[in-house]
């Protein structure tokens, strides 16, 4: 329980328990034939006691107040072993060690890769990224020009992140914190880390006025590839071409000018569109086009340009970017549709905040070690972001991949207290620069060769260093399990040893735990993780509360409702199935409250039910800490507060909450509430089971997998509140037996029947081609028996869409008087209009067609003047919920 006392463990209780146990039982056994009942017998009340058995709770039944309840879940208070990067990192064994990659640059995938083929022990590995699919710089030209699409040049790091068995986070660094070892994250706790690693690549310079704000930036390229995605939907529509300007001299700023010229040609001459005579992209460069080359690279590129149609302009420099135009630093001005921005970027402006030592330009300086120069020891820098100090090398891509092999062997290193090894970048490197179309110049010291015959060559180097991180993964996850050894205890050791004996003491301590009191979380963890929690805002019923988590006692004490109300309960758990647990905790917290949301009630306190891998107490304390921390705005927001709860060790991080709502009585909305001639409604499209699952087996796209967890995330509270007001009669939370179980539960007891069009059931990005792969929930065979209620199950079952209908889900189905629901949406981003449409002899279910976001705003106006769909569509314009008929 979260405020309760310490229980404390010892091998000498356990073997007293041992010695004694003949001897208790010869007891039990006289004073049964006695007829003496087992709750008098003084000694075995007190093993019972130090050993109390679960009990077993419906999912469905009242959560106690008492914060003395025990778990039902005693499969994860057990001795048994096994590996997630939620509990064990990389290896077998207690967490020991945690390593945190900021940036998913060229290094930090290669350390990822190598620590899939190689864990280990008692080392957890994470990621934090703001991107989930991290671009190849080197195949960016040809992404521009047409040659590649978005998955060919880029890594997955969701995928790559499962096989290394790391956990990735989703999220921007803002900073870090070298005294207090963590890194800082906008609205969400910080990550501890151990050892360090920053690839964050660069971001663009706001040296010149309008630079930032209104030019494009190549890099980060992330944002980049969404800006030119438009800008080529604009070159299309456009009958006249557009007008590019590219803004430096460099080596990317050729390419990319190269490239788009290509890229809009093409897609011009395809549309049907006729090209003017003028130059339609013109690079800018303040100095020498391509300084730092041989004469002849640039004399040939310089050709090309001519031959290709692209303006170049040396020695012009910018001094403003203003709307449309470049102000240039002789007076003139340059009119543009679109300006690319390829100078020299900076590192970001919160690393001179770290106090770890940056060079002039605010890049972080790094030895020969790849660590950071001034110290500290445990934190390393590689990529665009670092400057070595040793041997100084330009900003390229090539440097990074480089990188990559030595930043693992020394980290691996440093984990085991022994020395580094330094690390000498070559000298002369092959570049391999893209002339638009599918040719190449290629330079390596004073040789400089062109020609068509070189893309072939290019184009097999860029996909072999792809396929390493994709379909190299597989292959080398076959050989791993052709070939598997042991895990290496000696790594294990090694790294206990370096880290101290509070390490040695939790790798023996795991070998024997105890599924009773051993069972239980260390108080001052408990105290710790609830000191760390924010303190909670008033909310609605704070006045109730009596006795909560501000004055912890053996239970929680709250009144009881108002006269002409009533109490709702409901419990949910589950293991944890994402990487970060925050995320994982917010979802948890979601996931309970949905069925009070459901039937209308107002929660109002909440008991915690957590489960976390043995470890070290401080990697106990801040799994729980990011736990709770992810629930407890969520909780916060539904005005519901957490009042206590239990904890215990387990195999796997799990987390549950039994919730206590109030409502007044007679307002309930229940299953059994479907009427004939009713609109069902359907608050989110579905696929989070199917996806979730391919997640696992490294066969979901990141993308996919973070529109997933933004819809588990998303709470129904405000949908299902909206809808009641406008007449609702039934609800549910469709959850774990998916859409036609959690129908069938509706419609047996209201004694009505429903009818859904499965051609039109919104599904979330990637559920189809998960479904479509042979990846289903592991839920899908119970559930799949729903089929016996359909009417016409053996033809459903045939349709495409049969497996998403019965994936578990997270959301809301509903129905309200038809008059109220008599409209077709025809959604698109950010703006809806409503047709009339004509009533339909049956009902169906209906998706919008053009949706392409459950998180975007819709603004909905009505086409028919009715009073009550105008009242419903302003109130749902900030809901991020999809509304179908």
């Amino acid at each position: 329980m979260l405020p309760g006392p310490r229980t404390e463990c010892s091998r000498s209780h356990c073997a007293w328990v041992a010695t004694w146990r003949p001897f208790f039982a010869k007891q039990s056994a006289e004073r049964a034939s006695k007829g003496v009942p087992f709750k008098d017998s003084p000694v075995l009340r007190l093993l019972a006691h130090r050993a109390k058995p679960t009990r077993t709770t419906s999912l469905r039944l009242a959560a106690p107040t008492s914060s003395r309840q025990i778990s039902s879940f005693a499969r994860y208070s057990s001795t048994q072993q096994g590996s997630s990067a939620q509990m064990e990192g990389s290896g077998q064994g207690p967490v020991l060690k945690d390593v945190v990659l900021l940036g998913g640059g060229h290094s930090h995938v290669e350390v990822l890769r190598r620590f899939g083929m190689d864990p280990m022990p008692g080392v957890r590995v994470t990621l934090i990224t703001k991107d989930v699919h991290t671009p190849y710089s080197g195949m960016l030209p040809g992404l521009v020009a047409g040659f590649y699409t978005f998955d060919e040049c880029h890594i997955d790091l969701a995928q790559l992140c499962t096989f290394a068995s790391a956990r990735m986070i989703h999220a921007e660094a803002i900073g870090i914190d070298k005294q207090s070892m963590v890194v800082m994250l906008p609205e969400r706790p910080p990550i501890a880390f151990d050892v360090l690693s920053v690839d964050i690549g660069i971001t663009p310079s706001k040296a010149i006025p309008g630079s930032n704000s209104i030019a494009t930036p190549v890099k980060p390229i992330s944002g980049f590839v969404d800006r030119f995605n438009r800008l080529l939907e604009q070159a299309i529509r456009s009958e006249k071409p557009l007008q590019i300007c590219v803004v430096g001299g460099g080596a990317g700023g050729v390419e990319i000018s190269l490239a788009l010229n290509h890229r809009l040609k093409s897609e011009r001459q395809k549309a049907g569109k006729q090209e003017g005579a003028k130059r339609n992209v013109s690079l800018f460069s303040k100095g020498q086009i391509l300084q730092g080359h041989t004469p002849a690279a640039r004399h040939k590129l310089l050709r090309l340009a001519q031959e290709e149609g692209v303006e170049m302009r040396e020695g012009v420099g910018i001094k403003q970017v203003q709307e449309g135009r470049l102000v240039l630093e002789d007076g003139l001005e340059q009119y543009f549709d679109e300006c690319l921005w390829c100078t020299q970027a900076s590192a970001p402006s919160w690393l001179t905040t770290t106090g770890l030592q940056t060079d002039k330009l605010g890049f972080l300086s790094i030895n020969e070690y790849l660590q950071a120069a001034s110290g500290p020891p445990n934190i390393f820098a590689v990529g665009d972001v670092a400057t070595s100090t040793a041997y100084p090398r330009p900003k390229a891509g090539v440097f990074a991949v480089r990188q990559g092999p030595p930043l693992t062997d020394n980290i691996r290193r440093f984990l085991q207290g022994e020395d580094l090894k330094a690390f000498k970048p070559q000298t002369s490197w092959l570049s391999l620069i893209t002339g638009g179309s599918k040719y190449v110049v290629a330079t390596k010291g004073w040789l400089c060769l062109e020609g068509a015959w070189l893309w072939p060559v290019k184009d097999y180097i860029d996909r072999k260093f792809m396929s390493m991180y994709s379909t190299g993964l597989d292959q080398m996850e076959a050989k791993m399990a052709a070939s598997a050894k042991p895990t290496s205890k000696a790594k294990e050791q090694g790294v206990a040893a370096a880290a101290g004996p509070e390490a040695l003491a939790a790798v023996s301590a795991a070998k024997m735990r105890c599924g009773g009191c051993g069972g239980k979380v260390g108080a001052s963890i408990l105290s710790r993780v609830l000191q760390r929690l924010p303190r909670a805002k008033s909310i609605p019923g704070d006045s109730d509360i009596l006795v909560g988590l501000d004055a912890p006692d053996d239970t929680a004490v709250i009144r009881p409702p108002p006269a002409g109300h009533v109490i709702v309960q409901t419990v949910d758990f589950f293991r944890s199935f994402v990487d970060d647990p925050y995320v994982f905790g917010a979802i948890a917290a979601n996931h309970a409250l949905g069925d009070c949301h459901a039937m209308g009630a107002q929660a109002q306190t909440a008991l915690a039910v957590a489960v976390v891998p043995f470890g070290l107490d401080s990697k106990m304390e801040e799994q729980l800490f990011q736990m709770l921390a992810g629930a407890f705005p969520v909780l916060q927001e539904a005005g519901c507060a957490l009042v206590g709860g239990h904890t215990s060790e387990g195999q796997e991080a799990s987390l549950g909450f039994s919730v206590t709502g109030i409502a007044k009585e007679g307002s309930l909305m229940s299953k059994g509430g479907m009427q004939a001639g009713q609109a069902i409604i359907l608050t989110k499209p579905l696929g989070t089971g199917t996806i979730m699952a391919a997640a696992m087996r490294r066969r979901a796209k990141g993308r996919w997998i973070t529109g997933a967890l933004t819809s588990m995330q998303q709470s129904s509270a405000q949908a299902a509140r909206i809808l009641k007001d406008h007449g609702a009669t039934a609800c549910t939370d469709v959850t774990g037996f998916g859409l036609v179980g959690h129908l069938v539960e509706m419609t047996r007891p209201s004694q009505v029947s429903a009818e859904i069009n499965m051609s039109n059931i919104p599904a979330l990005d990637g559920a189809m081609e998960c479904l479509a792969a042979g990846v289903v929930s592991s839920m899908h065979s119970q559930n799949a028996k729903a089929s016996a209620a359909v009417t016409n199950g053996k033809q459903a079952i045939q349709h495409e869409t049969w497996p998403l209908m019965v994936d578990p889900q997270t959301g809301t189905i509903t129905t309200i008087p038809w008059h109220r629901a008599e409209f077709k949406f025809v959604v698109s981003r950010y703006k809806a209009t409503l047709d009339q449409a004509e009533r339909p002899e049956k009902m169906s279910v209906e998706s919008c067609t053009a949706c392409t976001s459950c998180s975007s705003t819709w603004r909905l106006a009505c086409a028919e003047g009715s009073q009550h769909i105008p009242a419903i569509g302003k109130q749902l314009e900030n809901v991020p919920a999809h509304v179908y008929r």
